[in-house]
This record gives C-alpha cells, sequence and structure tokens, in this order.
C-alpha cells in the first residue's frame, strides 16, 4: 500500500463480536437443521460442518479485512480529473459533468455529515488492526456456530443434539441481543424480539427444506 488512505474505524471487538457471532450461530443452525435428518454416516456429517465452519470463517476473515482496509479507489468523494476526462472521451456535455460534480459534492457533505451524526470515527488504515479485527471477527462466528455444531459433537443421538441446539441457539440470541441493545443504546425488548424472529424463520425454512425434500 504506497499511500495511507481513510477508513471508517470499527469500535474494536464490539463491531467484530455484532458480525461474527449471529453469522456462525444462523449458518450452522441452519445446515445442522437441514442435513440432520439426511441419511448420511456420523462422521460424514461431522465432516461436512466442520468444513463449513472453516470456509465461513475464512470468509469472515477476508470480508472483515476488506472492510478494515477501505477502498482505495473511491478515496474521494469528489469526482477526480482522470473520471472527468473519461466522461468528456464519452462525449458527455460539460454542464453534465458539471451536473455530475454538483451532486457529488452534495453526497460528499451529506456522507460527513452522516459520519459525525453517528460518530463515527474516520482513521488512516492500519494493518495489525485489520488482521486483529478479522481475527476476532472470526473467533466470534467460531463462538456463535459451536452453540449450533457443540450439541451434535457430543452426542450422536442428533435428535436429541437438535433439541439442546435450539435451547442454546435461543439462549444465546437472548445474550447476544442484550448486549447489542446495550452496545447501541437500544432497548431490549425490540433487539430480542427482532433475533428471536430470525432464529425462528432459520428454523422454519429448514423444515420447509425437509418436506420438500
Amino acid at each position: 500500500m504506497t499511500a495511507s488512505h481513510k477508513a471508517i474505524r470499527s469500535s474494536g471487538w464490539k463491531t467484530d463480536f455484532m458480525i461474527g457471532f449471529p453469522d456462525g450461530l444462523f449458518l450452522l443452525f441452519f445446515a445442522t437443521q437441514v442435513m440432520q435428518t439426511f441419511p448420511m454416516e456420523v462422521q460424514t456429517f461431522y465432516n461436512i460442518h466442520l468444513c463449513i465452519c472453516i470456509a465461513g470463517s475464512l470468509l469472515v476473515i477476508y470480508s472483515t479485512y476488506q472492510a478494515n482496509k477501505g477502498d482505495t479507489q473511491h478515496d474521494s468523494l469528489l469526482l477526480s480529473d482522470e473520471e472527468r476526462q473519461k466522461l468528456q472521451k464519452l462525449d458527455i456535455h460539460d454542464n453534465t459533468i458539471a451536473h455530475i460534480e454538483d451532486e457529488m459534492k452534495k453526497d460528499a457533505a451529506l456522507w460527513e455529515t452522516t459520519l459525525q451524526q453517528e460518530q463515527v470515527v474516520e482513521t488512516t488504515f492500519n494493518l495489525s488492526r485489520a488482521i486483529r479485527s478479522a481475527l476476532f471477527a472470526a473467533f466470534f462466528f467460531l463462538l456463535g456456530a459451536s452453540l449450533s455444531f457443540g450439541p451434535y459433537l457430543s452426542n450422536e443421538n442428533f435428535g436429541a443434539a437438535s433439541q439442546t441446539s435450539m435451547m442454546l441457539v435461543f439462549l444465546g440470541l437472548t445474550v447476544f441481543s442484550f448486549i447489542k441493545a446495550k452496545i447501541t443504546h437500544q432497548r431490549p425488548l425490540p433487539v430480542v424480539l427482532r433475533y428471536w424472529i430470525m432464529g425462528a424463520g432459520v428454523f422454519c425454512g429448514a423444515w420447509v427444506l425437509h418436506k420438500i425434500f
């Protein structure tokens, strides 16, 4: 990276937790609920879900790193000289280009106002911070996944494991909702209800797939 550029700064582990934990929990909850009734060996079931955990955590690492890295291509919110020349080569009228530039300035001002209102901090890219954030997000992803998948590892009776998994999932969603409500200064009850509905939706989606296949 030859030049520093601005990227939105996350609130540390709190942002990583709010991103990684529910993703891991919901993904493995859906996968286990769908596949537990499929005719397959227990070890095959374990291998498939371990692969899902690994692939999901790698995807979270990559996406979180990219989010912390920012976008050098669109570092400036205004029309650059190079972009203006490209528009001119397309035979776009100067008045139209000027209008585009004015709209971009308005959008940039609106964006800065939004960042100030939401108290979002911008900072220069830091490699170690981006890597640390990516690893934390992956850790929380695996933590959420363990609530959904863990009972199946400890109990090969998948019917009983499914009940334990469901209990842990909704308990985890409740705890997560209270933590998120505190971090984001929201009322806990709407957050809890929203995540319970999402959990119920995942379960219903798996149930529908069982009926179809």
